[in-house]
């Protein structure tokens, strides 16, 4: 892989895709609206489209529904990063591509089924074969369930443009983490978002309650940039931190040189008189989404307790209620939008 690609880290965003025209275009493209955060896009066929998702559906079987025809028009719109006048080279749209389901297949694929060996769809219940037949594997989903357990991340809600919100509650994290679970519960909810975004939305949100942090890991801190940059390339619009205390300040320090800089812009951190009326200008509801322990008065502990839903399974959070309320939420947005 070439180290353009690699560091373009593609800025594949979020312009839904129009429906399609008489003339065989799949994509429209734009000239850009002139502000800071706008680019020039171009035109993608039909047969282009259909090119790109039959390479990706024969070398990916397992994994390349995850990609939308509103994503991968994203990514073939875009300008050439080595001559901007032009659109990006089919070769250079799939090398692209490529390494990011290169990067799924090694880290994302089959996470749902693992999750099931310890919790199984209706039940709950352990799948006590697997745990004979898979004992490595069974270890891995108790490990996955552990990380979820925590609550310390859920889905919850929409900003106002219709993007899935990713709420991270640094008080519930794990002073010592077991990292590879951590970051496999975090591509785990990562996927479950993008599946229940509406039709033509592309990127996510997250919201980060950053009171009461456990101390830096490291290496957690670096596997979740990685994930970033190679697994959801622009799969991130915003990142908010609020409150920002000393330890949030000195984590950002040492991660945004190491970002590509089209991540780090997406990074806002946010003092504590600042909180409600940023949050309130990105939430659906405004200042009615905003959570307590944010200083609104809006819940998310009945839904996401401290001790789990199910006290009594190994999964103890509520991770298919979360799924479905998300739906639902998507569905009403869908709906309103259409109307």
């Amino acid at each position: 892989m070439s180290d353009t690609a690699e560091v373009d880290e593609f800025q594949d965003a979020v312009e839904p895709s129009p429906a399609p025209n008489a003339d065989g275009i799949a994509f429209i493209g734009s000239d850009g609206g002139g502000g800071e955060n706008d680019e020039k896009t171009f035109d993608v066929t039909h047969e282009e489209l259909s090119l790109i998702r039959a390479q990706i559906a024969a070398e990916y079987p397992e994994d390349y529904q995850t990609l939308s025809d509103s994503y991968l028009c994203s990514v073939a719109s875009k300008p050439y990063s080595k001559d901007i006048t032009i659109r990006r080279p089919y070769d250079y749209t799939m090398e692209k591509l490529k390494a990011l389901m290169n990067w799924r297949r090694g880290n994302a694929v089959f996470l749902e089924e693992t999750l099931e060996m310890v919790s199984i769809p209706g039940t709950g219940k352990e799948n006590e074969k697997a745990s004979v037949e898979n004992p490595d594997r069974f270890t891995k989903a108790k490990a996955l369930a552990t990380s979820l357990n925590y609550g310390s991340m859920y889905w919850h809600g929409l900003d106002k443009e219709g993007r899935p919100i990713l709420w991270i509650r640094c008080g519930r994290m794990p002073w010592y983490p077991d990292v590879e679970a951590q970051v496999n519960s975090l591509i785990l909810l990562a996927d479950a978002g993008i599946k229940a975004m509406p039709k033509g939305t592309t990127d996510f949100v997250v919201i980060s309650d950053s009171n009461s942090p456990p101390p830096p890991n490291p290496q957690f801190m670096i596997n979740v940039l990685q994930a970033l940059v190679k697994g959801y390339p622009d799969r991130l619009s915003l990142l908010v931190s609020c409150p920002v205390g000393t330890i949030i300040q000195m984590i950002m320090k040492v991660l945004l040189p190491l970002m590509p800089g089209r991540l780090a812009s997406k990074i806002v951190l946010v003092r504590e008189e600042d909180t409600i009326p940023k949050l309130a200008a990105i939430l659906k509801g405004g200042k009615d989404d905003i959570p307590d322990f944010l200083g609104g008065t809006c819940s998310h502990d009945g839904l996401y307790p401290v001790d789990g839903t199910y006290p009594e399974r190994t999964l103890k959070f509520d991770y298919r209620g979360m799924v479905r309320r998300l739906e639902e939420a998507t569905k009403e947005f869908s709906e309103a939008q259409s109307s």
